[in-house]
């Protein structure tokens, strides 16, 4: 059986909730299958939520892995493409960590591609009603560290594939003028999103580029 590990994370710089995991829990509560699907919710910590995700792979053995985390100013649901190893915080992290110019992993590549169909999830994703667009970014905070530990992890896995989706603020919760979506159709694009990671065995080739 397919196996999927999901993550998103816990709230963060004085938020009272974070869409990433109460949208993960919400996918979790309508999964039917057939992937088995471990859902789990990370600390916005740089280095516990490596530590977790890193458990969480060597545990489960997932075929997919898939985490989930707040672009509060996005508009959209954005599959992300590359992972960089930089750690370099502008704000620090719920225990106070604030790394600056350090490497996620030391003596790893520079950068990853997301081993995940990216351009098929959303696709996927708008196909479903939802905003969706293609991120060459994953920024330098908790999210890439994730992101990067992550590809690190199953790089010498074969079939393994893993990669990040960033998600915009839940109406319920978001700031006054902040760009927002339901909470469900957040989760609802997230299981497109999946369904599509582990329908795709090639990614879709149709343009995903950026001119800035």
């Amino acid at each position: 059986m397919t196996t999927i590990l999901l993550t998103g994370f816990e709230p963060f710089a004085g938020d009272a909730t974070n869409p990433s995991g109460d949208a993960v829990r919400l996918v979790a509560e309508r999964w039917t299958g057939p992937a088995r699907l471990v859902v789990a919710v990370l600390p916005v910590e740089f280095a516990a939520a490596s530590e977790r995700v890193r458990a969480l792979i060597h545990a489960h053995s997932p075929d997919v892995v898939v985490a989930v985390g707040l672009a509060g100013g996005r508009t959209a649901l954005t599959p992300e493409r590359v992972a960089i190893n930089l750690a370099d915080a502008r704000i620090p992290d719920n225990v106070g960590d604030q790394p600056l110019d350090h490497p996620v992993v030391a003596g790893a590549p520079a950068a990853y591609f997301a081993t995940l169909p990216v351009k098929a999830m959303t696709a996927a994703i708008a196909a479903a009603g939802i905003p969706a667009s293609l991120s060459h970014s994953a920024g330098t905070f908790v999210c890439n560290h994730v992101m990067f530990t992550a590809l690190h992890e199953t790089a010498a896995a074969p079939g393994v594939r893993a990669g990040f989706i960033h998600v915009p603020y839940a109406n319920d919760h978001a700031p006054d003028g902040a760009t927002s979506l339901p909470l469900a159709d957040i989760a609802r694009g997230l299981e497109a999103a999946l369904r599509a990671a582990i329908d795709t065995p090639v990614d879709v080739a149709v343009p995903g580029g950026a001119l800035h």
